[in-house]
């Protein structure tokens, strides 16, 4: 019996994880977004200098992408964790990998703004300058009168504008900017885990359909299994019959019948299709064997056309049908009783139908019949689901049973 290997474990959705190229994509697009918008804004305000400030900008995004990937490589250390540890760690993660970004953002920018100070006072025709104290200082003109009491022209005052950047005045501007690229930080890890939490959904969901074509075919094993042990029930009965009444050649035959048909049903995986043809062969062989005890009134007419062939049906699937007419049309009467297996398409359906000349279904028959048409019809909605049909009652004269299902055909008759 074949069992299940711990060799190939089956991924779980706790081992899902977001790919590397998607996360360095919405980290991209996150920063890029960011670049857009303050390169507009620098425009709209007119701050003149584009050029010196938009590469200075571009080394501040680049630092970003790349800070943005350091927090991810220890955020996703909490892939598997419960999402309030997620966002605490997030929260907890992106505080530091901002005040980083703040600092770039600071050494980058820190030599621009003297030359911005310059530019802004060239422009509007100011005097602006720094002390030693690093205070900056504007001239500004001042009334003065001469002797004569006349305002004397060319004088002016220094007004300091700016005070020197302390160190309170370097943390306090440092956390503004860190706050600005804080919640942008918090922005792509809601990103990140709403990426991570579809990837896991999509893995608990492939999960889900490995253990329901697990079941199935579990399903599909047990239903088959249970077939061939009431068929070697059957025959041995009806061997050791043949032995025990001295009809020792055609007990010989039946063996030799019976060798043949089970290397034919056993050489294919239990739960898998086999071509229409392989099955009528297959009930050929088993009405061989009941030929052997009923040489005068078994007869056998198969009605297979050319082009269904190739389409696929369940192993074994008419096996209980045809041994239902053996049990209860050939051996319930002394004349000959015709079994008919018969196939045909209706609108892209396979329509099998068996069916005997016998009495009906005899009296006592039911619990016989009831186990042999539950498994037929218990293999065919675990294979097919509710797309089939399927139908077993007494006719005028005998008794017929037929099967609807999809029609499919072997790859192979395609790829020529």
């Amino acid at each position: 019996m074949a069992t299940l290997s711990n060799s190939e474990p089956t991924a779980t959705a706790s081992d899902a994880t977001v790919p590397f190229r998607t996360v360095l994509f919405s980290m991209i697009v996150l920063w890029a977004t960011y670049f857009a918008l303050t390169t507009m804004r620098s425009m709209v305000m007119d701050f003149g200098l584009q050029f010196e400030l938009g590469w200075r900008r571009l080394l501040v995004t680049a630092a970003g992408v790349a800070l943005t990937l350091v927090m991810w490589l220890l955020l996703r250390l909490f892939d598997n964790r419960p999402l309030w540890l997620k966002i605490s760690a997030a929260i907890a993660l992106a505080m530091p990998a901002a005040l980083a970004i703040g600092q770039v953002n600071y050494l980058v920018f820190k030599d621009m703004a003297p030359v911005m100070e310059q530019a802004y006072a060239e422009k509007n025709n100011l005097n602006l300058r720094r002390d030693e104290s690093g205070n900056l200082l504007i001239d500004v003109p001042i009334a003065q009168k001469d002797a004569a009491g006349q305002g004397a022209p060319g004088a002016t005052q220094s007004v300091i504008i700016e005070p020197a950047e302390t160190q309170a005045d370097f943390w306090r501007r440092l956390l503004d900017v860190a706050l600005g690229r804080y919640f942008l930080l918090l922005a792509w890890a809601s990103t990140y885990f709403a990426l991570l939490a579809g990837v896991q959904a999509r893995s608990a969901e492939r999960r889900e359909q490995q253990f329901r074509s697990a079941a199935k075919a579990a399903e599909l094993r047990s239903l088959r299994y249970q077939v061939n042990p009431h068929f070697l029930f059957n025959t041995l009965n009806s061997l050791s019959a043949l032995v025990m009444i001295g009809k020792a050649d055609r007990a010989e035959k039946m063996i030799q019948t019976i060798s043949r048909f089970y290397r034919h049903s056993l050489a294919n995986e239990p739960t898998a299709d086999v071509s229409l043809s392989d099955e009528f062969d297959l009930q050929r062989l088993y009405l061989d064997i009941e030929a052997v005890r009923f040489p005068e009134r078994l007869v056998c007419v198969f009605d297979l056309p050319a082009g269904l062939e190739d389409a696929r049906v369940p192993g074994m699937i008419l096996q209980p049908l045809v041994e239902n007419s053996v049990k209860y049309a050939i051996s319930a009467v002394a004349r000959p009783v015709t079994i008919t297996i018969a196939a045909r398409e209706e609108f892209d359906r396979l329509v099998i139908t068996v069916s005997d000349d016998g009495p009906g279904v005899p009296q006592g028959a039911h619990h016989g019949f009831g186990i042999g048409l539950a498994n037929v019809r218990d293999r065919l909605e675990a294979r097919f689901g509710p797309d089939i049909g399927f139908t077993s009652a007494p006719v005028p004269d005998g008794y017929r049973t037929e099967i609807r299902i999809p029609l499919t055909r072997s790859t192979s008759r395609h790829d020529g």
